[in-house]
């Protein structure tokens, strides 16, 4: 069995090519994320074609925001896909709504602290109140447990503060933002290799482009894992 701690994001433009990425990758992969821009190339269409036929887990990284009577309503219908993971943006409300939502599936809801492509500028532009990033997603992370997510998404530069904790005690972190040694860092900011994030507490680690834009995805994908095998 495939080591699903690596989770391979299928950031392609349509459910056709990320079909066929997957295919090419094969069983070295057992765990794909699909997000927001694949939504309208038939995403949904393939997350279930990946979990139904092909027995791999799914990541529906949508990162839903809205009032909760939305969110609610949202994550009622996506849970109909027997998702694994889910994500929502950490506000408390947004939280609870998609909680409620998911009632007694067991999709795990995953809640976005701050977004790794962000430094203290971006926060800035977006009227967000001052302190160190590092503060402000600790602080969005025991809100966002506290109000009822199975888990987190940050940065790996995070990861080891979050996993300290009370409130991340038997909870998941997930970790976009990791780059394989030597693969660029792209529009990522906040980075760390995949060996790293692990001994900083991390359960699932998101690559994307260092995988799916190697010339052997399969190759690039079995790197990753011996990385990970090796942590």
């Amino acid at each position: 069995m495939p080591d699903d701690r690596l989770i391979v994001a299928l950031d392609v433009a349509n459910a056709l090519e990320g079909l066929a990425l997957a295919e090419q990758i094969g069983d070295a992969v057992s765990f794909y994320k699909i997000g927001l821009g694949m939504l309208t190339g038939g995403g949904l269409a393939l997350a279930n074609e990946l979990k139904e036929e092909h027995g791999k887990r799914i990541f529906l990284d949508m990162k839903l925001f809205d009032i909760g009577a939305t969110v609610e309503a949202a994550v009622r219908g996506l849970v109909q896909y027997d998702l694994d993971f889910l994500t929502v943006h950490g506000d408390p409300h947004v939280v609870r709504a998609a909680a409620e939502g998911r009632g007694a599936k067991n999709t795990k809801i995953l809640a976005v602290t701050i977004l790794t492509s962000l430094d203290r500028a971006d926060l800035d532009a977006s009227l967000i109140k001052s302190g160190d990033i590092q503060s402000l997603v600790l602080e969005r992370a025991a809100n966002a447990l506290m109000a009822g997510a199975d888990g987190v998404i940050a940065s790996p530069q995070e990861a080891a503060l979050i996993r300290a904790l009370p409130e991340a005690k038997g909870k998941l972190i997930v970790t976009p933002g990791v780059r394989p040694a030597g693969a660029a860092f792209n529009d990522q900011k906040r980075v760390a290799t995949p060996a790293q994030a692990i001994r900083d507490g991390v359960d699932h680690i998101v690559v994307g482009r260092p995988i799916w834009q190697a010339a052997d995805p399969r190759n690039a994908a079995q790197m990753v894992l011996a990385e990970l095998a090796g942590a």
